[in-house]
């Protein structure tokens, strides 16, 4: 009897390394993340680490490969808050790492192609998040700057003093707009979309049926 019990866990055993299928995303298959740490360009810098949580889960041939309360870890990569008129701030993030709910690891190559923000914010090709740069209200208030000068210059001392005005207020209103800070924030809960660069292998039996 203790010959065939042995011999029941050793059929066991095989049983469940045949159940342990290796399966293959693609590149491509998207990622919803949930971001649970703040990244900002004015407090975020190149290295910085940052994690969040599969909000759906990846699902492949009726199995599910990555279920929703994966983590998602990874660093931060440029940084860039432009101090003048033209340019956007840009803050782009690297995933390098997947944590399954059993505390299996594997190496995460995604580019993050969207986010739950709006108002003039974007996602450029590489992947990096681009805050709001100076909008049509903004260049209003540029315009009433220069031009207010240049009405109250002219008031003043005629058509030269116009031209005078309209220097000091265009020199004032730049300075204004090169000392004002535009930031591109991620706030924790922002929800993420990443795409993967390479097909990512996982075990089926480790990640859920």
């Amino acid at each position: 009897m203790r010959k065939l019990a042995v011999l029941g866990g050793v059929v066991l055993l095989v049983s469940g390394a045949v159940a342990q299928t290796n399966l293959s995303l693609p590149a491509g298959t998207a990622l919803n993340v949930k971001l649970e740490s703040t990244l900002a360009t004015f407090t975020s810098k190149k290295g910085d680490s940052f994690s969040g949580r599969v909000t759906q889960p990846v699902v492949m041939d009726g199995k599910t490969v990555i279920p929703i309360g994966a983590t998602v870890l990874g660093r931060v990569g440029r940084v860039r808050e432009p101090r003048r008129i033209a340019g956007k701030p840009t803050i782009g993030i690297v995933p390098e790492t997947i944590v399954l709910p059993n505390g299996e690891r594997y190496s995460l190559a995604a580019t993050l192609v969207d986010t739950s923000l709006r108002a003039g914010t974007d996602v450029n090709e590489e992947g990096q998040f681009k805050g709001a740069g100076h909008d049509s209200k903004d260049l209003m208030e540029m315009g009433a700057g220069t031009g207010g000068g240049m009405l109250i210059g002219g008031l003043a001392a005629g058509g030269k003093g116009a031209l005078i005005g309209g220097a000091i207020g265009a020199t004032a209103t730049i300075t204004h707009w090169l000392t004002k800070r535009r930031t591109a924030m991620l706030p924790p809960g922002t929800e993420l979309v990443m795409e993967l660069n390479r097909p990512m292998t996982l075990s089926s039996a480790s990640s859920g049926q």
